[in-house]
């Protein structure tokens, strides 16, 4: 499949420049050279004008990508990530099944291309990271390409711990039996762990030997030093994989953007073949058209084609600023957002064949459990209880035996396959708790973990390389910085920083600022980002402006589709999301997040203390108070040289 795609892109990039050249022999465009670049001709002075003679000369030494198809690669490598896998099967669990996918594909059309052909559009003009590029367009716009690299430094922050659970994990998939295939024995090894006992050993694996995780955010505890290993390790392979920019990054994206679908097709047919995986397939395409009705089925389907796509992140921007500047971004932009909801769709189908499977063996075990407790307790003959019978039988014994079933009631479950299918989980739950649930249960366990755990580390390694990108390239680009700093030097440093801060969520109650920093460190942030970007091309810059710059980089104007997502549908789009959030950030009152109590063997939910409250505000306003801050700083700098000039006249 990965070699497919590779062979599709390549055929289309040489049928394009084949194109280019018998048709447009003439227009005004870029050289073909690597690197150096070509004001347009004669009467298009708006467009020289956007690119300075400093510009042009660190054009001519700006590294490049290979070819197109490893800049697509690196594309998907990046937008195809955890959130396929996690969130959007949750979506559509939540939201209607199928149904789910109409808003979704509405939201694409509407939302995902336009922004991602528009941040890839600029990044290969401007031919500079975020920072750069948006100072370009207007210097009052500088603090946009900050707000960007600050959220970018967030994610990345917290990103990497995912990586570190999944060595973590990985690690302990060689053993046999996997260790959270069954509950560990107490001290006295007279019995299982109580705290295992009143959850699961997936949860028990998760939360205690794992996260060694704390009753609340309150009790801070100890750095767990696996967990800091298994982080350091992270950070050792990222910086490794972006040692020399382009020139490394651009053969790992090979690895982790086609290996994780590999397993996902191994995971598909042995999903398939699962007993039960009917079921959560027929859960999954059976659309509930009423959940269309449902406003927050549409805004998170917009959510999650902005976030999967990683809009605002300043990450597109950094790797079209590597490609050709006669690079056609509007069918790579095209590509990457198709194959990433295609992705998203595969990944459920896959997701669910297996959710099918543990529902199924859940829903099974539990009647076999109700059948065990009623034939001891009736002496009944065995065989004579069936799954079939089971209500007949338990209506029966009721009539037949009113006091003795009346004292088995309360430990009778209710056995649903349809509750169990509908139990909806996101996030780490899904990742390390369900999946691996359904793991334990698979022959040759061991195999199927490796390929999990290894998938989750490509995808999530995949997106590191570029959070890390949106923060190098502004800092390399920079001439004050790489001129005294080798990008070695520079790479280290931003890993080394992320890591040593990292270790804030390798403590007991790491998880919990996992979350803080999950939930509010770019959703805010991103919303405006992408806001200002959109009003900045098409009102600042002019649409005009920009159709023009399209035209000499592809050959052709961008149609009516293009121009009126940007211009209209989209910004109108983002403004509601932003309202929305906002809206129920207000009305939610008192945040709250979830806390595991171990005397319970279950999340409880407590509200946060005030000062996690001052962190989330920091958070918010750290990124979304650079774009006024930068606006603010270029008056005051303009202003004080206007000053001096007059004064020195």
């Amino acid at each position: 499949m990965c070699l497919l795609i590779r062979l599709v892109i390549k055929k289309l990039d040489r049928n394009w420049q084949a194109c280019l050249h018998l048709s447009l022999p003439s227009e005004p465009g870029w050289r073909g050279g690597r690197g150096a670049g070509r004001a347009p001709a004669g009467g298009r002075q708006d467009g020289a004008a956007a690119v300075s003679a400093r510009q042009q000369e660190m054009e001519k030494a700006r590294p490049l990508w290979d070819n197109p198809v490893q800049f697509v690669f690196a594309c998907i490598s990046y937008a195809v990530g955890l959130g396929n896998v996690w969130r959007f099967p949750y979506l559509c669990q939540m939201y209607g099944g199928g149904g789910f996918l109409i808003p979704y594909f509405i939201m694409l059309i509407v939302e995902g291309m336009p922004l991602l052909y528009l941040e890839l559009a600029v990044g290969q003009r401007m031919r500079q990271g975020s920072i750069g590029a948006w100072k370009i367009i207007s210097p009052y716009l500088c603090g946009v390409g900050v707000a960007s690299v600050v959220v970018s430094f967030f994610l990345s922050m917290y990103y990497n711990v995912i990586n570190a659970w999944a060595f973590w994990y990985l690690f302990h998939s060689f053993q046999d039996p996997l260790p959270w295939a069954t509950c560990p024995l107490n001290s006295n090894r007279t019995g299982y762990e109580e705290e295992c006992e009143k959850t699961s050993s997936t949860q028990y694996f998760w939360y205690r030997q794992t996260l060694n995780i704390s009753p609340s955010l309150e009790t801070s505890g100890a750095v767990q030093w696996e967990q800091a290993l298994c982080l350091t390790l992270a950070w050792l392979v990222v910086y490794l994989c972006i040692l020399r920019g382009t020139e490394s990054t651009g053969k790992v994206v090979y690895v982790t953007a086609s290996l994780p679908y590999c397993v996902l097709i191994i995971y598909l047919i042995r999903g398939l073949t699962l007993h039960g995986a009917v079921n959560g397939l027929i859960y999954m395409f059976t659309p509930k058209l009423e959940q269309l009705s449902n406003p927050k089925a549409w805004i998170s389907a917009a959510t999650q084609i902005f976030f999967s796509l990683g809009l605002g992140f300043g990450s597109l921007i950094a790797f079209a600023s590597y490609n050709e500047p006669s690079n056609n971004c509007e069918r790579h932009a095209i590509i990457v957002s198709l194959i990433n909801s295609a992705t998203s769709i595969f990944a459920s189908i896959v997701t669910f064949s297996i959710y099918g499977f543990k529902a199924t063996f859940n829903y099974e075990s539990c009647i076999n459990r109700v059948i065990l407790l009623l034939l001891n307790a009736f002496d009944l003959e065995e065989g004579s209880l069936t799954a079939d019978n089971l209500n007949e039988m338990k209506d029966y014994l009721m009539a037949a035996h009113p006091q003795e079933y009346a004292q088995l009631l309360p430990q009778l479950k209710n056995c649903s396959l349809e509750a169990e299918l509908d139990t909806a989980v996101q996030g780490t739950g899904l990742a390390f708790i369900v999946y691996s649930e359904a793991i334990k249960n698979m022959e040759v366990s061991q195999l199927y973990s490796v390929l999990y755990f290894v998938m989750l580390l490509m995808l999530g390694i995949g997106s590191m390389l570029g959070n890390t990108a949106a923060i190098l390239t502004p800092l390399t680009d920079s001439k004050l910085i790489a001129s005294r700093f080798p990008k070695e030097v520079i790479s280290g440093v931003v890993c080394f920083v992320n890591c040593i801060i990292g270790l804030i969520f390798t403590m007991e109650a790491g998880n919990y600022w996992f979350d803080i920093f999950n939930d509010y460190a770019a959703t805010l942030s991103l919303l405006l980002i992408v806001l200002v970007e959109t009003i900045a091309v098409c009102y600042i810059y002019g649409l005009r402006r920009f159709e023009k710059d399209l035209h000499t980089m592809i050959g052709r104007k961008p149609n009516w589709y293009w121009k009126v997502m940007w211009a209209f549908a989209s910004p109108l789009l983002i403004i509601s999301l932003f309202i929305f959030y906002l809206t129920d950030y207000i009305l939610t009152g008192t945040l709250q997040y979830q806390a595991w109590d171990a005397t319970q063997g279950q999340l409880v939910t407590k509200d946060y203390p005030g000062y996690a409250l001052a962190v989330i505000g920091l958070l918010v306003a750290s990124s979304t108070m650079c774009i006024p801050l930068g606006a603010l700083v270029t008056f005051v700098r303009k202003r004080l040289k206007r000053e001096r000039v007059s004064t020195v006249a």
